[in-house]
């Protein structure tokens, strides 16, 4: 079993900046791909960028050049720079992890909210 929690959420003016990051815990586990997943009001989740084991990373077009995705795989955390921020950003973001035998996790949140 693999605990996922999510911090770094908040209230931002547009322009602004967060950092998020997602730490996961537990025991006798090994994580292949981690990543962003955001859903905002009356829409579905969708993907904002993924990381693998070796670092490649892919990103949503909306976020390319203004977020940015790493991960320390000694702490098995996982991390989301967020700058630029647009209103359209807003959403609850949720960090997802793909073990390397196929389990699949999910935390259960963080809100980002972008003022115009």
């Amino acid at each position: 079993q693999v605990q996922l929690v999510e911090s770094g959420g908040g209230l931002v003016q547009a322009g602004g900046s967060l950092r998020l990051s997602c730490a996961a815990s537990g025991s006798g586990f090994s994580i292949n791909t981690m990543g962003w997943y955001r859903q905002a009001p009356g829409k579905q989740r969708e993907l904002v960028a993924v990381i693998g084991s070796g670092g490649a990373t892919n990103y949503a077009d909306s976020v390319k050049g203004r977020f940015t995705i790493s991960r320390d795989n000694a702490k098995n955390t996982l991390y989301l720079e967020m700058n630029s921020l647009k209103p359209e950003d807003t959403a609850v973001y949720y960090c997802n992890v793909v073990l390397t035998y196929g389990m699949v996790y999910w935390g259960k949140g963080t809100l980002v909210t972008v003022s115009s």
